[in-house]
């Protein structure tokens, strides 16, 4: 192994931020049962927010960014992981509070450790990431509700970031009919290309803001705004129909009355990619590598970039220019 490694770092300097490719050592690294050499991340949403003066994301300084991570473990005082296997890891304090995958080692709990499931390399994983595995979940909640492929149009908020796009491939990869909601305009050529069957801009969300209940239209629906948008799916769906709740984009506040729910017998199931225990988590990456694999993984790409050239990418994705997965390449 080497003396010391590569890593990005991102440091608190007064009012400012300091980012730069550095180096640390293995005792650098925070405690953790699991030592994992680092393959490939991703340019997370969160990993700009870290970036940004005055943030309040990032809990320690200096900070590895990178919320996702997938490698090869190469340390282990757990049993349920052995040298040489391939994991990856997201979620929980990683890249937050803790360092993550911008860096070519990577030492984690054991318990934020998940086995790299059959069907999906290490960079697919990180195609997937956060995002894809947020859509997952979204979906994998939905269907525990009831919803099948054939109930009806199914609704998707927020369509060109990065959990609503994974949330249009997956949907329609298992035979739903997508409608993708998005206020980018220059996307929508692109959300039918990943499978959306129509496409709309958020006027076609508009609901009667004094009507308690409006025409009943989706038979589910995976909402990544939140505010007034999730407000409007909720007084549109159809009766026993459920939305999964993800974002807050369009604000953390939501505006609603007891009908939905009382009348239509509908369910707001919220979705979080953070905490999800360990057995959950595993369940969904299951699926990701079976029946919920997407079918074009670099359709979801928008690029591929180092150490070296991450720091581009994080200034996009903080200003929203990026489209799609960026992944980053760690162990060249």
């Amino acid at each position: 192994m080497e003396q010391d490694f590569p890593a990005y770092l991102v440091s608190r300097r007064g009012e400012g931020i300091e980012q730069r490719l550095g180096r640390l050592r293995l005792e650098d690294l925070p405690p953790g049962e699991v030592l994992v050499e680092v393959h490939w991340s991703a340019v997370n949403f969160k990993d700009g927010m870290v970036t940004q003066p005055g943030n309040r994301v990032a809990r320690i300084s200096p900070l590895v960014p990178g919320v996702d991570l997938a490698g090869v473990v190469r340390h282990s005082d757990d049993a349920r992981f052995a040298p040489g296997q391939e994991v990856l890891v997201h979620g929980h304090d990683l890249g937050v509070a803790h360092h993550g995958g911008f860096a070519a080692y990577a030492r984690v709990p054991a318990a934020w450790v998940v086995p790299l499931p059959d069907g999906l390399t290490t960079r697919q994983a990180m195609i997937i990431g956060t995002a894809g595995f947020t859509a997952a979940l979204s979906l994998d909640e939905l269907e525990r509700r009831g919803l099948r492929p054939g109930a009806g149009p199914v609704l998707v908020t927020g369509a060109s970031g990065g959990v609503g796009s994974q949330a249009v491939v997956l949907l329609a990869g298992r035979g739903y009919e997508v409608v993708a909601s998005s206020g980018k305009v220059a996307e929508h050529d692109w959300l039918r290309q990943l499978g959306a069957s129509e496409v709309m801009g958020r006027d076609g969300l508009d609901a009667d803001p004094k009507r308690t209940l409006a025409a009943e239209r989706w038979a589910g629906a995976v909402d990544c705004v939140g505010g007034e948008t999730l407000s409007r799916v909720l007084r549109t769906l159809r009766y026993g129909a459920a939305v999964a709740a993800s974002g807050l984009t369009g604000g953390s506040e939501l505006h609603t009355t007891v009908y939905p729910f009382i009348i239509r017998n509908v369910a707001l199931l919220g979705v979080d990619s953070v905490e999800t225990p360990d057995e959950r988590r595993r369940q969904v990456w299951q699926r990701l590598g079976s029946d919920l694999r997407p079918p074009d993984f670099d359709a979801l790409v928008d690029r591929e970039v180092t150490l070296d050239t991450v720091g581009t990418a994080l200034a996009d994705i903080a200003a929203a220019r990026i489209r799609g997965r960026v992944v980053v390449w760690v162990a060249g």
